[in-house]
């Protein structure tokens, strides 16, 4: 892009307050786009900060030429509205994929930003060679985040796709028919053995930190990877495609906005 444009891809981050996750997984989020070559403008913010200053920061990014997609990190202290705050930040810019508009065009299958962990979600998914098209898809979880958007993916890739919560009745049986199975409901290792059909596709989109310090997923890898085909690890499975598909995001902005798309 440099060569072509003399354009630099750049991503703005927003960090609010002091959570020490928060810190960790924005630290990451810059290693991987100073890797990469992308510019990172990094905004870190007292706890004390108010809706009215966080929305004018997000107001200067929008307007900035050099930035071309805005990550605000959540969670938000609980004085902020964490859907005004992301409401806020351009369409064109959201390297997220959390704006309500680029959701909607998600539902009528024509995306301008998919959401990075559910978008890391599919590319791993392709990269096993395992066609979506025609499996019995079971999402468990159907956050706005995750378990909505990743059944829109899986649905537009032609699986039949069930999302399952906490009313589903006889969740295990469900589970047991899926052919790929996609679990984000942040419980620590609440799927087992017993809940997956032999030779199934799992993934584990959940991060649980346990009382002992060691970071587990949603699954129980131990005794799932037993049974499974596939089965993506926790920590160093969805983790880093979802970063990838932010930085891909921010870089497929800065073609749109350079007119190479």
């Amino acid at each position: 892009m440099l060569a072509k444009t003399g354009m630099k891809p750049g991503l703005a981050t927003i960090l609010v307050g002091d959570d020490p996750a928060s810190h960790l997984y924005v630290k990451s989020k810059q290693k991987a786009c100073d890797a990469a070559g992308i510019y990172i403008d990094d905004s870190k913010l007292p706890a004390n900060t108010s809706q009215s200053d966080l929305l004018a920061l997000i107001s200067q990014k929008n307007a900035d030429p050099k930035i071309h997609g805005i990550l605000v990190q959540l969670p938000l202290p609980k004085h902020i509205d964490s859907k005004v705050i992301l409401d806020a930040v351009s369409a064109q810019k959201d390297a997220d994929g959390f704006h309500p508009y680029n959701f909607g065009r998600l539902v009528e299958g024509s995306p301008i930003f998919e959401a990075c962990t559910p978008k890391g979600v599919i590319k791993m998914i392709e990269s096993t060679g395992v066609s979506i098209e025609g499996k019995r898809a079971v999402v468990l979880g159907r956050s706005n985040i995750v378990g909505k958007p990743l059944a829109l993916m899986l649905l537009h890739r032609n699986a039949t796709v069930t999302i399952c919560h906490s009313k589903t009745k006889d969740l295990a049986a469900v589970c047991r028919e899926a052919e790929l199975l996609l679990v984000a409901i942040g419980k620590p290792k609440f799927v087992t053995a017993d809940m997956v059909r032999e030779g199934a596709l799992v993934i584990d989109v959940g991060t649980n930190r346990l009382p002992d310090g060691k970071v587990v997923g949603d699954v129980d890898f131990e005794g799932v990877s037993q049974k499974a085909g596939w089965i993506s690890p926790v920590p160093g499975g969805v983790g880093p495609m979802t970063i990838a598909m932010l930085l891909d995001n921010t870089v497929e902005s800065a073609k749109r906005m350079a007119g190479m798309q």
